[in-house]
């Protein structure tokens, strides 16, 4: 494989496993961090979406403007955004409300079903797979947005990747909560959670093999558009009510601040 392939694998992988890096908190933490939790979040919202109108849309809509038309050319690059959104909108809805990863829990969970010794039922053991599996799906589509990202500028990847390598560290302290519950195993938690963050070095892997014959400055335009829409709705349906929903509200705003303005400053240093 070529360096440019090598490195945004890489990058892809290193955002996966923080889910796994997540799970390690909820097996070792006494209690949830929800300040940081909330800044954090908060950053990594204003990182996708600065950087998907910023870059990523202006980037669409300036190579499909060139290879088109001003006017096709925007036309293509609105449709390839509204359908990234359209696309992880559907993944979205194929998951149960009851078994999504993206409602968030707190370590102190974990914690509290130790005190109480509440039974473990056997029904519920097929929570863990099932859990898995779905963060897997979301996880996804992630992978195939840094991968493909980082084969067509590094500079755009890298803060897509620690955007979404932050966005996976709560994720994973949330899937661990429902595993733990069902089978009362901590170490199944972490592994599982953290098998399930693979799923983007996985996914950017499929796409590269799909999309790799094929892949022009029509198709990365058309990509760009969709990766935008992809970013934004993460953005605003799982990262922003997830960050607000841990109660630290202007926390979640200094984030947000300060995301926008260490992306602004990032793009002024490239220009």
């Amino acid at each position: 494989m070529s360096q440019p392939v090598l490195i945004a694998f890489f990058l892809t992988s290193f955002a996966g496993i923080s889910t796994g890096i997540g799970s390690a908190i909820a097996f070792f933490a006494k209690r949830t961090n929800t300040s940081f939790l909330s800044l954090s979040l908060g950053f990594s919202t204003a990182v996708m979406i600065y950087m998907s109108f910023a870059n990523l849309f202006a980037s669409s809509l300036q190579t499909l403007a060139n290879i088109h038309g001003k006017d096709d050319g925007t036309l293509h690059s609105t449709l390839s955004f509204f359908g990234g959104i359209v696309l992880i909108l559907l993944i979205d809805k194929l998951i149960p409300h009851y078994e999504n990863p993206h409602e968030m829990h707190r370590v102190e969970e974990m914690s509290l079903k130790e005190e109480r010794k509440t039974e473990i039922k056997p029904q519920l053991l097929r929570v863990d797979v099932v859990t898995a599996l779905v963060l897997a799906i979301h996880n996804f589509p992630e992978g195939m947005v840094t991968f493909l990202a980082a084969l067509k500028d590094i500079n755009i990847a890298i803060p897509i990747a620690c955007a979404i390598a932050i966005h996976n560290i709560p994720e994973g302290i949330s899937v661990s909560v429902p595993i733990y519950y069902a089978t009362g195993n901590r170490k199944r938690a972490l592994w599982l959670s953290f098998l399930s963050g693979l799923a983007e070095p996985v996914g950017a892997v499929i796409g590269y093999l799909i999309l790799a014959p094929f892949l022009n400055d029509h198709v990365f335009g058309v990509i760009f558009g969709m990766i935008a829409g992809i970013m934004v709705f993460i953005s605003l349906d799982e990262l922003l009510p997830a960050a607000e929903e841990y109660g630290k509200h202007h926390h979640t705003i200094y984030g947000l601040v300060a995301g926008m303005a260490v992306m602004a400053l990032n793009l002024l240093m490239l220009c």
